[in-house]
């Protein structure tokens, strides 16, 4: 699981964060003042301050943030659902694609490698969790980003560091991937020599942890493990989990061993931070025939690369966050902090046209 083929990389948030900044001296600059741009957003401020007040200035611009869909957009979505309804994959190769998902992310980046890293410039605005977990006054922090792909989150925020005891993981399912991490000149230190980064293969998905001492301790005290940890990370220490646009890469019926192997990583009152597609995303809508990859979850596509992609309702990502612990019916595993759906414009003034990018943004808290 990873980043996925080039998209439009953007994003908005109406609520506060949740880790407010600490008062600083007027001499001392913190790292979220560094990640600004010098025409960017000030820091305290969230993304989406363009906004589409009069629809005769619509090609004014690129793009307009925190837009309404018009009266027929869901119609016009309808329609191109049906037409992928109407042309799934072939039945013959669904298991193909659904038994060997990590084959094709290790294509993928061994096709694009350092090609397709970006700085996730937004990660200062819609999850500012993350960057003060690099503050020199921070303290002991474990950030863990599932599914780093290139490094997009991971570099930036190491990058960045004055956090001396700042720990971050990076995995991924795809070997391939962890390979691109580890060639990184910043691998495993930055050349200022603050924090530290480790980068190792974890499926979210797997019941079995390939985590040595927690083989062992389970084994000592006759129990069974059905969750698995990352390399190197203890069950209950992890402060942050980033996880961007990487349950679209799963199919449904991996979801909830996904969520049960995040929750067990972080130690309590952790933040597990989510981005991923919205339903009816412009993604979702170019999709041509022949790419839905099971008639019975209309949401689940496969790419002309083989990796597959599926489109989020609010619902389900809270759904999933919310729901009880094994054998204990009345305790959830999260309280959901923020549940977002980020609906932006791009307009293509030369032609005239409009296109709607819909993504999705949930801060949970695990209880």
């Amino acid at each position: 699981m990873a980043d996925l083929p080039p998209q439009p990389e953007a994003s908005t948030s109406k609520s506060p964060s949740i880790i407010a900044p600490e008062p600083v001296s007027a001499t001392k600059m913190r790292v979220a003042d560094k990640w600004v741009k010098p025409n960017g957003p000030p820091v305290g401020s969230t993304f989406g301050a363009r906004l589409l007040d009069d629809e005769k200035d619509v090609f004014e611009h690129n793009a307009w943030d925190h837009v309404t869909l018009p009266e027929d957009f869901k119609i016009k979505a309808q329609e191109i659902m049906e037409l992928h309804r109407n042309s799934p994959v072939a039945e013959a190769l669904r298991d193909g694609y659904n038994s060997k998902p990590a084959h094709y992310w290790d294509k993928f980046y061994s096709l694009h490698e350092e090609g397709f890293f970006k700085d996730r410039q937004w990660l200062r605005l819609e999850f500012p969790e993350l960057v003060a977990c690099s503050e020199a006054d921070a303290g002991p922090k474990i950030v863990l980003e599932v599914g780093c792909g290139a490094g997009n989150t991971v570099f930036p925020l190491l990058m960045r560091n004055e956090n001396p005891d700042l720990h971050i993981f990076a995995t991924d399912y795809s070997k391939k991937a962890v390979e691109v991490v580890k060639a990184n000149k910043m691998y495993p230190k930055a050349e200022h020599g603050l924090g530290e980064l480790h980068s190792s293969v974890w499926d979210i998905t797997s019941k079995s942890s390939s985590n040595r001492n927690l083989k062992e301790n389970l084994e000592n005290l006759k129990l069974e493990s059905n969750y698995s940890l990352p390399e190197g990370i203890e069950p209950g220490t992890v402060d942050v989990i980033s996880v961007i646009f990487v349950l679209s890469a799963l199919h449904p019926k991996e979801w909830e061993q996904a969520i049960r192997n995040l929750y067990n990583v972080l130690k309590p009152g952790g933040l597990l931070l989510i981005r991923d597609y919205g339903r009816h995303d412009l993604a979702q809508l170019r999709i041509k025939k022949d790419k839905l990859l099971d008639p019975e979850i209309p949401n689940l596509y496969i790419r002309g690369d083989g990796t597959r992609v599926y489109f989020f309702e609010k619902e389900e990502l809270e759904n999933m966050l919310v729901a009880p612990l094994a054998d204990e019916e009345e305790k959830k595993m999260f309280e959901v902090l923020q549940l977002g759906e980020d609906r932006r414009l791009l307009v293509n003034r030369k032609e005239k046209k409009q296109m709607y990018r819909i993504w999705l943004q949930v801060k949970a808290k695990k209880l």
